[in-house]
């Protein structure tokens, strides 16, 4: 298949939308156009996973953690993200990368923590928010069903479990068509009534432009009217971290040690912690520290994270038992994450799970 083809599917299946703004996730090196046969999944990107994808005749890799973060000025050997790129291009590899957004789909990193521990009862710790549309179109009636069809078709609608969402209110529009104007209905210079339906339905931010396209191509009117404002509303199936319940309570040292083991966590930091049992968990995947307050509003007997500073166990004063299990060993299992989704969709696409471990980190 084509990589754009490959990377239009990520693209909506891991909205680029839901990444934070310092983020750099999508298609990081590639001809869209290219035909690819084969992926290595990985966590990082380091030259011993490039060297890697080339052993093994992948033509992609898909990793979780960018490779490219800042604008690169040069490529050159001065660095491993500019030594990657060039003998990425050399060999024609491609890479694609889908990191914060990932960590917030519903399906995404900190849920898959959840699912090795687990845990019940599951939902999300910090819904995201600003993430989504209203689109508002006034449609001539006889034309609802196919305008509707195409906006639906292009991805707007989705609520939760739910798909194909509007209401409509029928009314009466009107307008006066001028000289230069090619009408569908009524006459140059003369105002024209038609009976409308004011159509309304919601869309996720990143599926703007194409639900636009589909509505001004499906529409008749020559100019379309149309509104497209923000919602406040907060998008309670994804967002970063989530929240569960252990299906039994468990000592604070069974805790530590049940996790120490699922996660392979060496060198475990944990605070201090008044409580006497552990029942309900907050979880975040990566650096999730700054998702503490609300951690603790849950109700979270502990907190599961990585790259806690020192002054943050200070933070939990012995209301939350704060645990950092490490970057690498909170994020590991992300690669299943994209198999899932990827052989889904490709049944036939050749996938390769990395055996090269990136973690940068090690422990006496």
């Amino acid at each position: 298949m084509k990589l754009k083809e490959l990377c239009s599917f990520l693209d909506s299946a891991i909205p680029l939308s839901y990444q934070e703004e310092y983020d750099n996730s999508g298609l990081q090196i590639g001809i869209p156009g290219r035909e690819v046969n084969s992926a290595l999944l990985t966590l990082d990107i380091t030259e011993d996973i490039l060297d890697e994808a080339i052993t093994n005749n992948c033509d992609v890799i898909v990793s979780h953690h960018p490779l490219i973060f800042a604008p690169i000025k040069k490529i050159s050997e001065g660095s491993m993200t500019e030594r990657i790129v060039a003998k990425a291009i050399k060999n024609d590899i491609s890479i694609y990368s889908a990191h914060t957004n990932l960590d917030s789909v519903p399906d995404g990193v900190s849920r898959k923590m959840a699912e090795k521990i687990g845990l019940v009862n599951v939902r999300v710790l910090a819904p995201l928010k600003k993430r989504l549309l209203k689109l508002v179109v006034f449609i001539p009636e006889n034309y609802l069903d196919k305008v509707k069809e195409a906006v639906f078709e292009a991805g707007a609608g989705m609520t939760g479990n739910y798909d194909r969402c509007s209401f409509g209110t029928p009314g009466t529009g009107s307008f006066r068509p001028g000289e230069d104007a090619n009408p569908f209905v009524g006459k140059k210079g003369e105002i024209h009534f038609e009976r409308e339906v004011k159509f309304e339905t919601i869309l996720y931010t990143e599926l703007k432009e194409k639900v636009v396209d589909a509505l001004l191509k499906a529409h008749p009117y020559e100019e379309p009217a149309y509104d497209i404002y923000m919602l406040e509303n907060s998008n309670t199936e994804a967002g970063p971290g989530c929240t569960g319940d252990l299906k039994e309570k468990m000592d604070k040292k069974d805790f530590l040690d049940f996790i120490a083991t699922v996660f392979s966590a060496n060198g475990l930091r944990y605070s201090k912690y008044a409580g006497s049992k552990i029942s309900k968990v907050a979880l975040c995947g990566g650096s999730g520290a700054y998702l503490l307050r609300e951690a603790i509003a849950s109700g979270a007997d502990a907190f599961v994270t990585a790259d806690i500073k020192y002054h943050t166990f200070f933070d939990a004063e012995n209301r939350i038992l704060l645990a950092d299990i490490g970057h690498f060993e909170s994020e590991k299992f992300s690669v299943e994450i994209l198999y899932n989704l990827i052989i889904k969709k490709f049944p036939t696409f050749a996938l390769r799970f990395s055996e090269i471990n990136t973690n940068p980190i090690n422990y006496l």
